[in-house]
């Protein structure tokens, strides 16, 4: 991310992990009244299941307080189950439902050419995501304001936290921005900051049924996966706008929707911004 919207980073702030893809801090982000986001208290990445040793001694060095896992249970019989970290308490907010989609994903694993181009061709792939976003902000307001009130705890606040889905981009990626918003972030280095996870690095890995990965898959289904697979900014402006359209502003979104009181919206700036 560019010097003027993060501020640069402690050396050695963002761990170099072998098997959890998309990790980082979020902290440097600036708000609108002149303060950053805190480094050390709000991460973000993909899964935990396949941690090596080496990764988990590197998160448990962070002193994490609560990992917030929104995977769905398929996610998780697919994955596996985070590897537990010592003292750290994990989570499950599932924000979508196991039984949303489950042939879709299979055919995303195993269809042919012409299957996906049924599926996923003539912009369905991105009209599919950007529904999945907007439904992210109209259904999910009972886990996203479970996640505000854990983090604003006023006895025991669930801070140092990591906030992680399967890939770290949608689930995580929308669930990352409200924090910021709440935090009162710029809109812009929100944005920035979700475009981070199309990083080479970051991208999740996807492996189809037949165990094909990266060149190895069709050059066409490659481009059909790739709605999927990419963050793209008017995909969060697409949760931007629900907020909006329904609510009227963001802000009346986290109050009336999420039950971000002024009380908790301070308590949260004590806990993720600078002074």
């Amino acid at each position: 991310m560019s010097q003027d919207v993060r501020e640069s980073q402690p050396t050695g702030s963002e761990p170099d992990l072998t098997a959890v893809r998309n990790f980082r801090d979020v902290g440097g982000l600036p708000t609108a009244d002149g303060r950053r986001v805190r480094y050390g208290v709000l991460f973000r990445s993909g899964h935990l299941a396949h941690a090596t040793p080496e990764d988990i001694a590197c998160l448990a060095g962070l002193a994490l307080h609560t990992v917030f896992d929104f995977r769905n249970a398929d996610d998780i019989a697919l994955e596996g189950p985070d590897a537990p970290l010592p003292g750290t308490r994990n989570l499950n907010l599932p924000l979508s439902d196991p039984a949303q989609g489950d042939g879709f994903w299979r055919t995303v694993r195993d269809g042919d050419v012409a299957s996906l181009r049924e599926l996923l061709g003539d912009g369905k792939a991105q009209a599919r995501m950007t529904d999945a976003y907007r439904r992210l902000v109209l259904e999910r307001n009972e886990e996203h304001a479970r996640m505000l009130a854990e983090l604003a705890d006023p006895a025991d606040p669930a801070v140092p936290a990591l906030l992680h889905c399967a890939a770290g981009k949608d689930r995580a990626g929308t669930s990352v921005a409200i924090v910021l918003l709440a935090l009162g972030v710029e809109r812009s280095a929100i944005e920035a900051d979700y475009l981070e996870s199309n990083a080479r690095h970051r991208r999740y890995k996807v492996v189809r049924g037949d165990g094909s990965t990266g060149a190895a898959i069709d050059p066409e289904i490659r481009e059909l996966l790739s709605p999927l697979f990419e963050a793209r900014v008017e995909y969060l402006r697409a949760a931007f706008d629900t907020m909006e359209e329904k609510w009227g502003s963001a802000d009346r979104y986290l109050e009336e929707a999420l039950g971000l009181t002024p009380e908790r919206r301070e308590r949260l700036g004590k806990l993720l911004l600078t002074a």
